[in-house]
């Protein structure tokens, strides 16, 4: 939840503590030595985890099943399943009054449905885990449960919560951080042992339906000895553990104390890949990780964004365009910690709870973004299983925005962060061979030498690997649209022309582009061969609104053998 979570009533809370003075490096040292050996990475050989933010239980099945398993995510992040105090908003999920599986995601049962569908695809799942604290009022849960602030009935009294009743003041007070409370939510003695016990039911409960990890929200005010003392009680000590620790600099409590326990998220991480990305050069990347002052990367959970840092701006989010697309890029291509994909959904309102109570129909629709499906992030999915355990080699940048660099013999990737085109013969230590880039589909062609010539348009990427050696059948016919086309929060850019697959000029009917490259959105539809056809762009926003951009209409032919490709302007 960490300090952009809501307190009494939703009223938003200001963060506190993030400049602040010097660290108790030693009583961290020592709570470390006491935790349990970590688990420094996900089991197995897949360490992706796609984050499906606020998506109900049977969405995540049908995801695990049609999109994560296939693409090769090893992981699944699904939102608190526990029983949560009613209310629209996104954060009302970690505001717990019960242990019951009661959420407005699903019950019990599709919880089970869901875990059971996940591993049969191949995707294990993580629980985002609420065990610091309850909730900040009173009332009734979304499963039924009354209760009032200090009293959830059958659980936990006000003899469960710590002696401090006031919200956190002092990020340079240990105490202070761990015994009072996070935005007026309850905060739980996690010292005493009636409360490991409740704690450990409960996550044990999760690993009886086939849970295999946990996220621990807000671990960072639970000591991390209390935290190693509730992993030792599970019926699965070594579940895997990736524990919300954020770094503050001075501040009394820090990342590192956490490490015995488990994996820990880095979120200097993020924040420096937004300040890359955002207004430095591509370049300094080249020995990003521990040699910036991070933890140890395989002990580092990594993100670019994640739903608390979008909505509160310390990182990219997907309103950022080709800048968020390449980021994620980057890091599923970089060797450092282990990746979570955030995948959410549109929001102008910061509290803004998921669309259609968490059901998705579809990605791209009512909202959701899907950017675990994005192809050119889930591509990357294939390409980092592909390099695991593959040193970085064949570095190359242009001292600005444009890097290359390679996996060893598995890998290699090449990123255009600049608003022209980049063309250039690559060194790589590929075999020799025909290779597919995931990013665009093309296929691309290595020398003897581990040499190939490409173009990379702007803001965008190329990426091969040893497991993707040939491209799937392109359409025997069609257009290939790209629009470089500026919009506002909420809005989207469709094409529509004088034949039925765009829609015959009916707006409702036509194709939507995809924004991932942003401000350039693209879509490839299939067409009869030769045909002839005209075509415009519309954007349209969430109310149904349509603006048709200006100028007659354009018009291409579809060639008798392949695509037609479209770079266009939008026209105002």
């Amino acid at each position: 939840m960490s300090r952009t979570a809501r307190g009494r009533r939703g009223r938003r809370v200001p963060t506190v503590g993030r400049s602040l003075a010097a660290v108790v490096a030693l009583v961290g040292a020592t709570l470390a030595v006491q935790a349990p050996q970590a688990q420094a990475v996900p089991p197995g050989g897949k360490d992706v985890t796609a984050v499906l933010f606020e998506w109900r239980f049977d969405s995540v099945a049908a995801a695990c099943t049609s999109t994560l398993g296939p693409a090769g995510y090893g992981y699944v992040q699904v939102s608190p399943p526990q029983e949560h105090i009613q209310g629209p908003q996104w954060w009302t999920s970690y505001q717990p009054v019960s242990y019951r599986i009661a959420g407005r995601l699903g019950d019990r049962a599709a919880f089970q449905r869901m875990v059971g569908a996940c591993h049969a695809a191949g995707v294990k799942v993580v629980a985002d885990s609420v065990i610091n604290h309850m909730a900040a009022n009173d009332g009734v849960g979304t499963g039924g449960s009354p209760y009032t602030k200090y009293d959830y009935p059958g659980l936990y009294s006000g003899a469960d919560m710590d002696d401090c009743r006031a919200a956190i003041s002092d990020y340079r007070d240990r105490a202070n951080v761990q015994n009072c409370e996070l935005v007026q939510l309850a905060d739980l003695d996690t010292g005493e042992e009636y409360v490991r016990g409740r704690i450990a039911g409960y996550l044990n409960d999760l690993l009886s339906l086939g849970v295999d990890g946990f996220r621990i929200d807000a671990a960072k005010h639970m000591p991390a000895a209390d935290l190693a003392a509730i992993k030792s009680r599970l019926t699965d000590p070594g579940a895997y553990w990736k524990q919300e620790a954020i770094y503050g600099a001075g501040e009394a409590v820090q990342p590192t104390e956490y490490l015995g326990n488990g994996d820990v998220q880095e979120f200097r991480y993020a924040r420096d890949l937004k300040r890359v990305f955002q207004s430095e050069n591509l370049a300094y990347l080249k020995n990003f990780g521990e040699a910036w002052g991070y933890m140890p990367g395989g002990r580092a959970g990594v993100f670019v964004d994640n739903h608390d840092t979008e909505r509160g701006g310390d990182t990219l989010n997907y309103k950022d365009g080709s800048a968020y697309t390449l980021a994620n890029v980057f890091m599923l291509a970089w060797p450092y910690g282990s990746p979570d994909v955030h995948s959410g959904y549109e929001w102008t309102d910061r509290d803004a709870g998921p669309p259609n109570g968490g059901t998705v129909n579809s990605c791209y629709a009512d909202g959701w973004k899907c950017q675990h499906a994005w192809r050119e992030i889930s591509s990357m999915v294939g390409f980092r299983n592909a390099a695991r355990g593959q040193a970085v080699t064949d570095w190359w940048d242009d001292g600005g925005d444009r890097i290359a660099f390679g996996r060893g013999t598995k890998a290699y990737v090449a990123i255009n962060h600049e608003t022209s085109p980049l063309t250039r013969t690559f060194q790589t230590s590929l075999p020799a061979g025909s290779y597919c880039d995931v990013q665009s589909g093309r296929p691309v062609s290595v020398d003897s030498g581990g040499r190939f010539t490409a173009t990379l348009g702007a803001g965008t990427a190329l990426a091969l690997h040893v497991d993707a050696r040939t491209c799937a059948a392109a359409p025997a016919a069609g257009a290939s649209f790209a629009v470089n086309a500026t919009t506002v929060p909420g809005q989207d850019v469709y094409v529509t022309g004088d034949r039925p697959e765009l829609g015959s000029w009916n707006t409702g009917a036509a194709l939507k582009l995809s924004s991932a490259a942003y401000p350039v959105w693209k879509l490839d539809a299939s067409l009869p061969a030769g045909t002839s056809f005209a075509y415009k762009y519309v954007r349209k926003d969430a109310a149904g609104n349509v603006t048709w951009e200006s100028g007659a209409n354009r018009a291409a032919t579809v060639p008798a053998n392949g695509t037609v490709t479209l770079t266009d302007t939008w026209r105002n």
